[in-house]
């Protein structure tokens, strides 16, 4: 609108003096600039309006909150972006991340994430959400571009036989690393979450795709529980991993698939020890695994929690989402919890996480306000 003010101030001083071919290029660049500011609105425009929606529109707002929850990584490595949730069609997530380029110049002020209305349930909606928010984190600690050089050095050090697996590793190690994020923040949620999307047909799950850059679903889910299994060591990973291949056997495939499979089931455990081992510069010396680390998610920590909140189910009313994400994800695989009860109560947390932090914003922006007190009715757990 400045833009068009002084513009017009201009025309109406000079105009007369310009010639028609000075006009019109300024008009047509003033035009496109209004053109490029609308397409930077339109961006935002669907995660907005879609905060009218009944019951939409609080749960959008209450995974705003989990989302900042998730990118939040302690020691001060980075300043985490605004975090912005929006529902769209489709069966996969995705991110715009913060600091990117907008249309016509200027960086997007907040990482904006999509999730499939069809995940909005249980650890659905847990494993996409943190999924994404790794790539942005990913993106804030320059990930991709210093373990794909570390990647490269391995690859040229590795036995010929192997070579081909670990050209797909450098090829998948985006995603790879959004995956990792997210087993870090949720558990085994994130791999439950990751089984609840790849569960396809037989051929789809162990087509290679040329140019793809996630790794197939059967090697994926594989990757998953290994690199859980590092990071949180417990027998439920490799139950979990015998599981998948129980309903997905790699046996009757052609012979280069076949292959491939053996060759990346092999390397498997050195691209685990790679990941956990790097040391990125904005770590400041510190693995990924120091920093990313947390003793909270460990399994029997997380099946501890779950009976103190059975026992006190205001303690869970308190917890950071991403807790309450990996508790849940490790009472649902020990059968503790039912998918009605669970997607009952996070929907419960859902809205009291988004009417927390409207009250905060409020406080923070116009005149005091009553912190909040606990709900009327507080989720119980076990209820029958």
């Amino acid at each position: 609108r400045d833009r068009v003010v002084r513009w017009l101030e201009w025309l109406r001083t000079y105009g007369a003096d310009t010639t028609p071919a000075e006009l019109q290029r300024q008009f047509t660049s003033v035009r496109l600039g209004f053109n490029t500011a609308l397409s930077q609105l339109d961006l935002f425009s669907e995660a907005i309006t879609q905060r009218s929606e009944s019951e939409n529109g609080v749960w959008l707002s209450g995974l705003d909150v989990a989302a900042q929850d998730l990118l939040d990584l302690p020691g001060g490595y980075y300043q985490a972006p605004p975090a912005i949730c929006l529902l769209h069609r489709g069966l996969g997530g995705a991110i715009r991340r913060a600091r990117t380029r907008l249309p016509g110049g200027g960086k997007s002020p907040a990482a904006i994430i999509r999730i499939p209305r069809e995940r909005m349930i249980g650890f659905g909606i847990a494993s996409s959400l943190a999924h994404e928010v790794g790539h942005q984190a990913s993106a804030l600690l320059d990930l991709v571009p210093s373990l794909r050089g570390e990647l490269a050095d391995v690859q040229r050090r590795s036995l010929s036989a192997d070579q081909p697996a670990w050209g797909l590793w450098l090829r998948w190690i985006s995603e790879i690393l959004a995956d990792f994020w997210a087993l870090s923040k949720i558990g085994i949620s994130s791999t439950l979450g990751l089984i609840g999307i790849v569960s396809l047909p037989r051929p789809f799950v162990f087509r290679i795709g040329r140019n793809d850059p996630h790794p197939f679903p059967w090697i994926r889910v594989r990757l998953s529980c290994a690199l859980g299994d590092a990071l949180y060591p417990h027998p439920q990973w490799r139950q979990l991993a015998e599981t998948w291949a129980s309903l997905y056997p790699p046996a009757g495939l052609d012979a280069v698939r076949g292959g491939l499979i053996t060759m990346l089931t092999r390397t498997i455990p050195r691209v685990v020890d790679v990941l956990l081992d790097h040391r990125p510069a904005r770590l400041a010396g510190r693995s990924l695994a120091e920093a990313m680390l947390l003793h909270d998610r460990m399994a029997d920590h997380l099946s501890a929690t779950f009976h103190r909140w059975k026992a006190d189910p205001a303690r869970m009313w308190v917890a950071p989402p991403s807790l309450v994400f990996a508790v849940f994800g490790r009472a649902r695989i020990t059968g503790q919890l039912t998918p009605e009860q669970e997607d009952r109560v996070l929907g419960q947390l859902i809205t009291q996480w988004a009417l927390k932090s409207t009250l905060d914003f409020a406080e923070l922006c116009a005149v005091p306000v009553r912190p909040p007190s606990l709900p009327a009715r507080v989720p119980v757990l076990m209820a029958s």
